[in-house]
């Protein structure tokens, strides 16, 4: 191999190896935000590779793609590996905003929203807390450091240019989707079941004192409830991260593994 033949082997798999960091910047949470400059996100991802490819180049024994169009599929392969990771990673966190869209509709906040700027929607305010404070806590916990090592480990998993795409991935990715409920779900069941015993007792002094007006008292009374549920959960909710994160890194695993 002379010298032109090593120098197109190592441009060929540094731009891919770049291409893979590039794809965690799309969507990760954190690594994603939208309101980070995206020249910024470029050069975070370039200085990454410039550490990253020694690592990668000692693991694997690269050979160009011998085609343009072998090389286009192995850029969007690639760029697919780091975007999944990332994907993951968001679906995660979603299921925390969807514990917050529950919780501000039974405690009467669900026609109050606010612009969020790391993701470009409308978000409710008891969502839009719980998903910074979750935020806060995923980088606190150096959150980022383990998507980065994921995608550092991804080398040793799925090689460069070894990216084997089969049907199995849709259906983990279904799964994953359909968890966002759930968990959402299993977050706001706290304040959820405190309304529903709000309403209940409501219903019951409507029936023993007609001449109150319900509607009054218990729009104000509903809202007094869910924020003081909300202040007790909060701290049970911190430790509830550690299981949301930790399955979130085993699912970053298994989608993965199913790209092997």
């Amino acid at each position: 191999m002379d010298f032109f033949d090593l120098l197109q082997n190592h441009a060929a798999a540094f731009l891919l190896v770049l291409t893979r960091i590039s794809g965690i910047f799309i969507v990760a949470p954190f690594l994603g935000s939208q309101n980070i400059p995206q020249y910024f996100r470029v050069g975070i991802a370039f200085a990454m590779t410039l550490v990253i490819y020694p690592v990668v180049m000692q693991r694997i024994n690269f050979v160009a793609p011998p085609t343009v169009l072998a090389y286009t599929f192995s850029v969007l392969s690639e760029l697919f590996v780091g975007w999944l990771i990332g994907f993951v990673a968001y679906i995660c966190l979603m299921a925390v905003n969807m514990a917050g869209k529950i919780m501000d509709m039974q405690a009467g906040f669900a026609v109050v929203n606010e612009m969020d700027p790391t993701s470009g929607q409308q978000n409710p305010l008891i969502g839009s807390f719980l998903y910074y404070l979750t935020l806060i806590v995923f980088v606190l916990a150096n959150g980022h450091h383990v998507l980065i090592t994921a995608l550092v480990n991804s080398i040793d998993v799925i090689p460069i240019t070894g990216v084997q795409l089969n049907t199995s991935l849709a259906t983990i990715m279904v799964d994953f989707t359909a968890n966002i409920f759930l968990t959402g779900m299993k977050i706001a069941m706290p304040l959820t079941f405190a309304i529903l015993l709000t309403n209940v007792s409501l219903g019951v002094l409507a029936r023993t004192m007609p001449q109150m007006n319900i509607f009054v008292v218990g729009i104000p009374m509903q809202i007094v409830v869910g924020l003081f549920t909300l202040a007790i959960v909060v701290p049970f909710y911190i430790m509830f991260l550690d299981v949301l994160f930790n399955e979130m890194y085993g699912n970053i695993a298994i989608a993965l593994r199913a790209l092997q």
